[in-house]
């Protein structure tokens, strides 16, 4: 790949575009065998990122390099919605990863090859990530609640909060001119009163969302102790005794790995021994809330049987 064209790219988050392309006086033959040689991805018509960086990244960075890539040859768009958050190095969720999410000039919204162009509201006033222009966090949350559902945002408002990067009065007030009424506004609403800034990953929002939806009330990050002293936090306790652990894909390999493992099994022998079932979930189980309650039931009999 030609070299000027590749620092060109890394200076603008690793995407370029024709008129990049010509601003190093070279023509179509040099993109097309970048992308033959697997150094160029062309994620859009005029939108190109650099192979390393996508095939290196996790979805919700391909999306934010995707959104880069338009935004590039698309200068007076505004990235919006799930677009939007990837562009604030927020996670996503349950919203899809191959659309291109912007507002602009337009009377109504239009969807063309992987690009969803909104009609940008009067007073929009974006926020400048690393050259793109976007609308803040709280607007984003508020769209992809809208269109989406409160899951779907309230995997990315969590983590924010988390990160202290937004607080829920600043969302509300962001959100409040994109969500005036309707079921939009509801949507919104109930994302604001689920928020939990205690959540530390996409797993376990998602984990206290479905325990709620079941009828539960689950306390998030509960730290106890026993006679020994402090035994330690715990992602989810349910009745005082009910403990559950959103593992995800945890692996115990190697020295550290076997080190961890058994403090972990040393952990949970003292929640046991103090009164605790623990349950632990992993991504699977969060597809099947029934298999969850069932395990919550079973484990609230067992704590009911010791007393």
């Amino acid at each position: 790949m030609d070299h000027e064209l590749r620092e060109r790219a890394m200076r603008q988050g690793g995407v370029f575009t024709w008129q990049d392309v010509r601003a190093c006086l070279l023509g179509e033959s040099a993109v097309r065998a970048a992308i033959r040689r697997g150094q160029v991805v062309r994620v859009r018509r005029d939108a190109y990122v650099l192979a390393d960086l996508w095939y290196g990244a996790r979805p919700s960075e391909r999306l934010a390099l995707r959104t880069r890539a338009v935004l590039r040859a698309r200068p007076g768009d505004v990235a919006s919605h799930q677009s939007a958050l990837a562009l604030h190095g927020l996670p996503i969720w349950g919203v899809p990863r191959d659309i291109v999410d912007v507002m602009a000039d337009v009377s109504r919204t239009r969807t063309v090859s992987g690009l969803r162009v909104h009609a940008a509201p009067e007073g929009l006033e974006p926020v400048n990530i690393g050259g793109c222009r976007a609308v803040g966090i709280g607007e984003a949350v508020a769209q992809v609640a809208a269109r989406h559902g409160p899951v779907a945002a309230l995997v990315p408002l969590d983590h924010a909060l988390h990160e202290r990067m937004c607080t829920v009065p600043g969302v509300r007030a962001a959100g409040d001119a994109l969500a005036p009424g309707g079921l939009g506004r509801a949507r919104f609403d109930a994302v604001l009163a689920r928020a939990d800034r205690a959540s530390e990953s996409v797993g376990e929002t998602r984990t206290r969302v479905i325990l709620e939806d079941l009828g539960y009330a689950p306390a998030s990050q509960v730290r106890l102790h026993d006679a020994e002293g402090f035994i330690g936090r715990v992602d989810f306790l349910i009745d005082d005794a009910v403990v559950v652990e959103f593992d995800g894909m945890v692996k115990y390999e190697g020295a550290d790995g076997r080190e961890a493992l058994a403090q972990e099994k040393r952990r949970e022998e003292r929640l046991t021994a103090a009164g605790c079932v623990v349950i632990r979930l992993v991504w699977s189980d969060l597809d099947h809330p029934e298999r969850i309650r069932a395990l919550v039931e079973s484990a609230r009999q067992r704590v009911a049987r010791r007393r």
